[in-house]
């Protein structure tokens, strides 16, 4: 999950970072209007393209690129054994990354518009980090899980393997055991026959 939306947002850098390249050239007294028009409208669609990837984005489901909902991670027995994640507005309504209504189309308000970018760039930089970190914290945690698992199932084989050799010792001193029995017999019955034979 946390992968999806980390991708995610590494797509909407890439769209922020053109619409940047845009606003530079817009403010640029160079261009004429037509181009400025040109350069408004593919800002446009790059605003457009960054609200479809945080509203479409989703992990069965879950969406946090719109939204500041919080997902737990259960992994263990216990209310603490868990990792809260909470999700990012990357969208470009005001709530969010605060691009809608922003114009490139005039050297002012693309001025203007580069300076909101770099909060939008700011703001989009802190959500990935926070997926980030939160994917190392969850690595960590399935290493010392796994580590755990490992140890207990070394735990168990022991004491399955004492028990074992226990076992064994036992049966062989049972073994042991019963052939002096067997042979004590087999000597007590062999007195006897050898009186007999002295007698006769």
């Amino acid at each position: 999950m946390l992968q999806t939306m980390e991708g995610a947002t590494a797509t909407i850098d890439d769209i922020l970072v053109r619409m940047q390249a845009l606003a530079e050239q817009a403010a640029t007294g160079s261009y004429s209007s037509a181009q400025r028009t040109i350069m408004h409208n593919e800002f446009d669609e790059l605003r457009q393209e960054i609200d479809r990837i945080s509203q479409g984005t989703k992990f069965n489901g879950i969406k946090m690129l719109d939204n500041t909902d919080t997902v737990s991670i259960q992994f263990g027995k216990l209310s603490t054994d868990k990792i809260d994640i909470t999700g990012s507005n990357l969208t470009s309504a005001s709530g969010g990354l605060a691009l809608t209504g922003l114009a490139i189309d005039g050297t002012s308000c693309a001025t203007t518009a580069l300076s909101t970018l770099d909060t939008a760039i700011s703001t989009k930089d802190s959500a990935r980090a926070k997926f980030g970190y939160k994917m190392n914290r969850l690595e960590g945690t399935v290493n010392v899980l796994n580590i755990q698992a490992e140890n207990l199932m070394t735990a168990e084989s022991r004491v399955s393997d004492v028990d074992v050799a226990t076992e064994m010792a036992e049966m062989t001193r049972s073994q042991v055991l019963a052939q002096a029995g067997v042979a004590m017999l087999a000597q007590a019955n062999t007195m006897p026959q050898m009186a007999l034979t002295l007698l006769r």
